[in-house]
């Protein structure tokens, strides 16, 4: 069978929500794990998103039409869902006899992991649906700023959900998502942008970025924040001092007291609430004691694995 999958978003400017998780890295992660298991389960895989696209609907358009122009069997487009913190569960978008019964043995899977049932609904007004020739379903797995169902949540769970629902088997041997073409892309800037939000480096607004491997302006405004916080040139460009200091604090090594470390202080000294000088002196310690107080750990100033933990995770 010839499945043309839809991972939806992902090809700014056409973005997903933002929640407890952020939309475009879920459906990119589920997404990926269904083609590879729909291919090796033995079936053809159309991968309908985008490289590129102006906007919003010419990134909808795209999907359409390559899903249309290689004649593919069934379109499934894989989505999460966000509304008011409260709403949650598993819903499935369809039209017409044939999407709708397809949709069934899917829905079907997903509940099965704990997700409430919100059904199968009536898809006409969903421009991928609309505009798909072949039978179309548009998932909506869960809800990404529901607490509950991000308790729920596995991806792995949730594609072999998905190709049991479609093909009513799943492969012997667990699968490794196999890379396309985009895969070999540069994705330095995507690097950077997970590396901030570990960081808790904000834009200015205080805003995490979103991960897109796309320099916007709020990813220069928290590269700059970030090279001011650790004293290196603010250029707002990634470059290899850049990668050094980001580096040097991910490597979480010990640090005590009177120990004077450049970036890694620096940083210390920005999450803490400290005037940023580089050094570890008194004040220094004082506020990383409150910090591992406020924190419920042993205030002895020395920043170890447990306040690592703490501070980047």
């Amino acid at each position: 069978m010839r499945f043309g999958i839809d991972i939806g978003h992902n090809c700014p400017p056409d973005t997903g929500a933002r929640g407890i998780k952020f939309e475009d890295n879920l459906t990119l992660d589920v997404g990926s794990r269904i083609i590879s298991k729909l291919k090796s389960l033995g079936h053809e895989v159309i991968d309908c998103k985008p490289a590129r696209a102006s906007n919003v609907k010419d990134s909808l358009s795209r999907r359409c039409d390559l899903a249309n122009n290689t004649k593919v069997d069934l379109f499934v487009s894989i989505h999460f869902n966000a509304f008011n913190q409260q709403a949650n569960g598993t819903e499935i978008y369809a039209v017409g006899t044939e999407g709708r019964k397809a949709a069934k043995p899917v829905l079907d899977e997903i509940i099965k992991l704990g997700f409430f049932n919100r059904g199968i609904k009536n898809g006409s007004h969903l421009f991928v649906l609309r505009n798909t020739k072949m039978p179309a379903i548009l998932i909506e797995s869960c809800f990404i700023d529901s607490r509950k169902d991000m308790a729920l949540f596995n991806s792995e769970a949730i594609a072999n959900a998905i190709v049991k629902g479609l093909t009513g088997e799943l492969p012997t041997r667990p699968v490794i998502p196999i890379p396309d073409e985009e895969d070999n892309a540069d994705i330095t800037v995507l690097r950077l942008q997970r590396a901030l939000n570990r960081l808790k480096i904000t834009d200015k607004d205080g805003k995490i970025l979103l991960e897109d491997n796309t320099i916007d302006v709020q990813t220069k405004q928290a590269l700059e924040r970030f090279q001011r916080i650790v004293g290196v040139q603010v250029t707002g460009i990634i470059g290899n001092t850049t990668w050094e200091a980001i580096n040097q604090i991910l490597a979480k090594r010990i640090i005590r007291p009177n120990h004077a470390g450049g970036p890694v202080i620096r940083y210390i000294q920005y999450r803490v609430g400290v005037e940023i000088d580089g050094v570890y002196g008194t004040q220094t310690e004082v506020a990383v004691k409150n910090f591992q107080r406020q924190n419920g750990l042993l205030a002895d100033g020395i920043i170890g694995p447990i306040s690592w933990q703490k501070l980047i995770g």
